[in-house]
Parts: C-alpha cells; structure tokens; sequence
C-alpha cells in the first residue's frame, strides 16, 4: 500500500508540473500567483515546482511586470526555449530522411536531409538510426526525446504495423532506435505528427481540427476536444485509400480510384507537369471535397488543414473550401475554415516536437 501511494504522490507531481509547463507554454510568462490561480493549485505547491523546474533550466525568473501593483511586485518566471533540443525525424518525404534539431518553441537549430536511395525494409531501419545518431551532433543543449513521423499504419506504443514504401510490417521503430540512440523515442504516423503540430504551434482549433497530409501518399490526422484521434489498430486518418472513382487509376493498395491517386504529390507533379495545373487542380480538389464532406459533417469540424508542398496545397484550400461547404448543411459550414498550413514546409518537424513535448512534459 505503501509503495502504492508513492507512486500516486509521484504520477500527481508530474501532473501538476505539467499544469504548469503547459500555461507557461501556451499563455506566456506568468508569476507564482497566477499560476496559482490558473492551475488551483496551493501557492506552496506551485512554489516547489518552480523552485525544481528552475533548478533544472526549464524556466527561468524575469523579473517583474511593468505594471505597477499596491505591494511588493510579483516575479514572473518562462520558459526557457533552449533548456532542451528535440530531435525531429520526418520518413514521409518521398525517397528521403528529413531531419533537424528544435528548441522547445519549435525553432529549427539545424536540419539535414539524405536520399533514402532505394533502402527498404531493415536497410531503411539502420539508414534511420545512423542518420538519427549524426545530426544528434547538432544539439547544443541536453536532448529531451526524438519524434518521428513515419508514413503508414503506426500503434500507439511506436511500432510501424505496415508502412508498404518503406517495405516496413510490424518494425519495433521506437525500441529499436531508443535502444540504439540511448534516448526516448516516439514514433507516430506522419499526418498524426502533422496535425499535432498544428493543434501545438500554428493556432489549430480546439473544437475539431484535421489535417490532410499531402506527400507519397495521403493521409489524416484528427484532433478533437484537444485529443489526438488514434481510432482502432491505430489506423484512424487511412482517408487515402478511400475510393472516389471505380474507374479511376490503380492504387498501390491494390483498388482503382482511391483519393491518393488523385492528390498524391508525384502524381499532381506529373500530371501539371504535362500542362493544365488549374485543371488538375480543379479536379483534385472536387475529388477531395466529395470525400471530406461526410466527415466534416458528422464531426462539425471546425477546420481542415491542408499540409504538403504550399504551391499545392494553398490553391487545393482555396478551391475546396466552397465546394465542402456547398455539400453540408448550414450549420456545419458556418463558420468552417479550409487553409493551408501556417508552419510551411516544417510542420511534420515542428510535429515531431509536440510529440516528444507531450510525452515527456505533458505540454500540448
């Protein structure tokens, strides 16, 4: 029993260390008081934890306010961006590893990028790791976690469960490359990661955002009341290979017609390529309307994020947010915003981020 209660009192204190750390993160420099009153916590509980969180460098004292108050004014404290890197992996980019190192606010330190050249299965596997092992070089401050954002069917604990372009099925990701790199490491579909981002750095809804990740492949994300929506087998978000013409070109899924082969981003490269982008365009975007509307509707969501290149994805925003809002009933197209992401071409690394920051910190 006794044992029992230690760790109840010790799950409790990382609970309100999250509190904390999640109102320094999302409103800013705050003194001892108010985190007292935003968090409900007593003053001498929120005193320890920030005398141990400025012990270890994730905030600091700013001194005081520059306003003026009847008695002796309170000291605000923040966060401290730098206190930790983040290693970011991004996996969905075609035929390469995308990497980079982040502070806690999503700021790039530095980044790499190598073709993946064709490895597949184990050979993929170790590229990752040894890749992951050298830009772990370019943290300048202790490490807090590696996130990466791997294409495919992910589980919840990190495990790959069928990602076909990397010839992964059921690879242990997170272990195998914790074990290897001596550090935590969480894996997540690239779209979850994706939208996590945006939910965490770019001013994401709070009362229904997806994300429609436009890469090799297509795939979603879903946060709602603030969770990220994982669904059965972990395979919430398959919304590319959801057929939108039987008579349209084989997917590699083995159907014809899926949403992927119309909004994958080789084949929009090749078909605007071969002239006629506003056509091309126009059509995927149709294509994408027809499919999103049933959830947009069942879901009353509030946003839909299109992430991927931002020549393709901000004219297929502007092109479908009329044609989803025409297709649902008033009350679900009120209000509904269809945009492109505002982290650009960084929003799975940012992603990756938020998905160590949660894990590790509890801050989202």
């Amino acid at each position: 029993m006794r044992d029992r209660t230690k760790l109840h009192r010790a799950d409790s204190r990382r609970h309100h260390r999250s509190m904390l750390l999640q109102q320094l993160f999302g409103h800013g420099p705050a003194s001892r008081a108010d985190l007292a009153r935003s968090s409900g916590l007593t003053r001498v509980t929120v005193s320890e934890l920030v005398g141990e969180l400025l012990a270890e460098g994730l905030v600091n004292e700013l001194g005081t306010p520059v306003e003026s108050r009847v008695g002796k004014p309170p000291t605000l404290v923040g966060l401290v961006p730098d206190a930790k890197h983040i290693l970011a992996i991004d996996l969905s980019v075609d035929e390469q590893i995308v990497g980079a190192v982040l502070n806690l606010a999503g700021e790039v330190i530095t980044r790499h990028a190598e073709p993946l050249a064709g490895r597949r299965g184990d050979e993929a596997v170790e590229a990752v790791r040894a890749f992951a092992a050298d830009l772990i070089k370019g943290a300048t401050s202790p490490l807090l976690g590696v996130g990466v954002a791997s294409p495919g069917v992910v589980s919840p604990e990190g495990v790959v469960v069928d990602a076909p372009n990397l010839g992964w099925r059921d690879v242990k990701l997170a272990e195998t490359l914790g074990s290897a790199l001596g550090q935590p490491v969480y894996v997540a579909n690239d779209a979850n990661v994706a939208v996590l981002g945006e939910f965490t750095f770019g001013g994401g809804a709070e009362g229904g955002l997806m994300l429609i990740r436009l890469s090799t492949g297509v795939g979603a994300g879903l946060v709602l009341g603030g969770n990220l929506l994982h669904g059965h087998g972990g395979a919430a978000g398959e919304i590319g290979h959801v057929q939108v013409d039987p008579d349209g070109e084989a997917c590699a899924c083995g159907r014809r017609g899926c949403l992927e082969t119309f909004l994958a981003v080789p084949r929009l490269r090749r078909l605007i390529s071969a002239g006629g982008a506003d056509q091309v365009l126009d059509r995927a975007a149709h294509q994408l309307a027809t499919a999103l509307a049933p959830v947009v509707a069942t879901l009353n969501l509030g946003e839909l994020v299109l992430s991927g290149p931002l020549d393709l994805v901000e004219p297929l925003a502007r092109i479908a947010a009329p044609l989803i809002r025409e297709r649902v009933m008033p009350v679900s197209a009120e209000q509904f915003v269809v945009r492109a992401t505002t982290l650009g071409d960084d929003g799975v690394l940012v992603g990756a981020t938020g998905l160590v920051l949660a894990a590790e910190l509890g801050v989202s």
